[in-house]
């Protein structure tokens, strides 16, 4: 474990002003904790590692200013689960939205975000590095090996795996070591793989070939969404905009922007609203049928889910 994190994790993080110190009791032990710097902000950075193999990462930290943070990640897959955090990735410019399970595929591209200060970053994830997903499970299982690539390429984001939440919070919250610690981890990486696999050949890849006209369509539909997110927008005119069928039209949406219409115009929404919460002194209701929704408890509902915490709670953060 050691090596793995001296020749990258302790550098890169050091850099970025997390320190290594040790077992502190808050994590287990049998992983490498770090803290970041009292002038950069509060909290830790948790790591296990195992022979090259994979990683298991905790992270549960705050910035005292909006960070912006870039990195060439190493080659690899890895898939987490975030229960608070608030920050736009930059490319592609999305945001990074709370509880919900999110693979990310390193070593194509530097990753670019910005993380909202004072917002509590919580989450967990594992990161497989190829010597597991191409020679390990290829050696281990010559004649079934598939390369589990693809199927994580697939899941993207999504608030609908709870098996997968299950397994990544066990993972958070074991505190065996020795053996147990290895022999336990190395089994949620199995199952993690298996668990993406098998919603991958369930679902099917659900990727539809899109022409340039199709990709301009919806980028025209992704830019009316941004305009009018707080008035009601139905699936008739948001499919008279793309010239495309009910059906097309989602199909393709999700494609070109990861998330269904509906998540799309929440998130949209919630931006708006943290915005709004930040920089004005309206009323949490105000605030609510100001970015379209009429209902405050549903808008404190939604505000919770995007975001981790409620309204009222990240007011007091931000203020």
């Amino acid at each position: 474990m050691t090596d793995r994190i001296e020749c990258y994790y302790e550098n890169i993080l050091t850099e970025r002003g997390f320190l290594p110190i040790g077992p502190n009791g808050t994590f287990n032990s049998c992983g490498q904790t770090f803290a970041l710097s009292k002038e950069l902000g509060e909290g830790y950075y948790w790591i296990y590692s195992e022979a090259n193999l994979f990683d298991i990462k905790i992270h549960d930290f705050s910035f005292h200013e909006d960070y912006f943070f870039e990195c060439m990640l190493p080659e690899c897959m890895s898939i987490s689960y975030y229960q608070s955090i608030a920050g736009h990735e930059l490319s592609p410019y999305r945001r990074i939205n709370a509880n919900c399970i999110k693979t990310y595929l390193g070593g194509r591209s530097p990753y670019k975000a910005v993380m909202h200060k004072r917002m509590p970053i919580k989450s967990v994830g594992i990161e497989i590095l190829p010597a597991y997903y191409i020679h390990y499970l290829k050696e281990k299982y010559p004649e079934d090996y598939i390369n589990p690539y693809d199927a994580f390429c697939s899941l993207d984001e999504t608030s609908h795996f709870p098996e997968m939440l299950l397994l990544l919070n066990q993972a958070a919250e074991y505190r065996g070591n020795g053996i147990s610690a290895k022999l336990f981890y190395e089994a949620k990486v199995n199952e993690a793989v298996s668990l993406v696999v098998e919603r991958f050949h369930k679902q099917g890849s659900g990727q539809i070939h899109l022409f340039h006209n199709d990709k301009e369509q919806i980028k025209n539909v992704t830019a009316y969404i941004k305009d009018h997110a707080a008035f009601s927008l139905t699936l008739d005119q948001l499919s008279k905009i793309a010239c495309m069928g009910h059906t097309k039209l989602k199909r393709c949406f999700k494609q070109v922007n990861g998330c269904t219409i509906t998540e799309y115009i929440q998130q949209t929404r919630i931006g708006q609203a943290e915005y709004l919460l930040s920089n004005t002194e309206l009323s949490i209701a105000q605030i609510s049928q100001t970015v379209g929704y009429s209902n405050a408890s549903r808008f404190a509902e939604l505000f919770q889910r995007n975001v981790g915490i409620l309204p009222g709670e990240y007011r007091r953060i931000m203020s």
